[in-house]
């Protein structure tokens, strides 16, 4: 069940604290939500199962469903405490301000790796089939359909982060929706030296081409 806090940020009410995206050093997510969390932040870090096969053995870790991603719950009143945390790179912006995260997609992420359903990354969509689940574990929670040969999956984004998610799905629960498109305003140009644009500047054919949220 949502808090006030979350039923007053989905209904678009002022006053409500708002999620942000800190972009971290390599392999340092876990180090910069566990510090920040002592800091007496609220902080989110969704991770995922995996199985990693060595020659002599096999193990199920846990990784970050976003790699280099951190999300932080309001707190900016302490922006140096945050940005002085080892392993943070910046704060995401867009516009020349810290970027904002919508609740309804941190709750869907949140339930998400919550469920028992195997959960990983999926390369970014924007356009597809967006479909409802009607039932189960999920009930309410929108995304695209993907269809697989053996079976379909629903694919998730963080649209500000250009970042995806999918979970396996019984096609008998979900129904079509329509969406309307909300384009993003207009943009800072960002450092072309930066190496968060030279990794991720150029999205392969029929992934999302907008411009990039700035690493401040």
């Amino acid at each position: 069940m949502l808090s006030n806090e979350e039923n007053a940020a989905l209904d678009g009410s002022a006053g409500t604290r708002w999620w942000h995206a800190l972009y971290t050093r390599h392999q340092h997510e876990k180090v910069v939500a566990q510090a920040l969390t002592g800091k007496g932040f609220e902080i989110f870090l969704p991770q995922y199962r995996t199985i990693r096969k060595w020659k002599d053995r096999q193990k199920e870790i846990s990784l970050p469903l976003f790699p280099n991603y951190v999300f932080i719950l309001g707190g900016l009143d302490r922006m140096l405490n945050i940005v002085t945390t080892p392993g943070v790179h910046s704060l995401v912006s867009w516009g020349g301000r810290p970027a904002e995260i919508p609740w309804k997609e941190i709750e869907a992420v949140r339930r998400l790796v919550d469920s028992s359903l195997p959960v990983e990354p999926h390369p970014f969509l924007k356009c597809g089939d967006f479909v409802r689940i009607k039932s189960g574990a999920l009930e309410g929670i929108e995304g695209i359909l993907v269809r697989k040969t053996r079976g379909v999956r629903l694919v998730l984004s963080v649209e500000m982060l250009s970042r995806s998610a999918a979970v396996e799905v019984d096609v008998n629960v979900v129904e079509r929706v329509s969406r309307i498109s909300v384009h993003a305003p207009d943009v800072q140009k960002t450092d072309p030296g930066f190496p968060f644009v030279q990794r991720m500047g150029s999205a392969p054919s029929g992934l999302d081409k907008r411009p990039r949220p700035r690493i401040s």
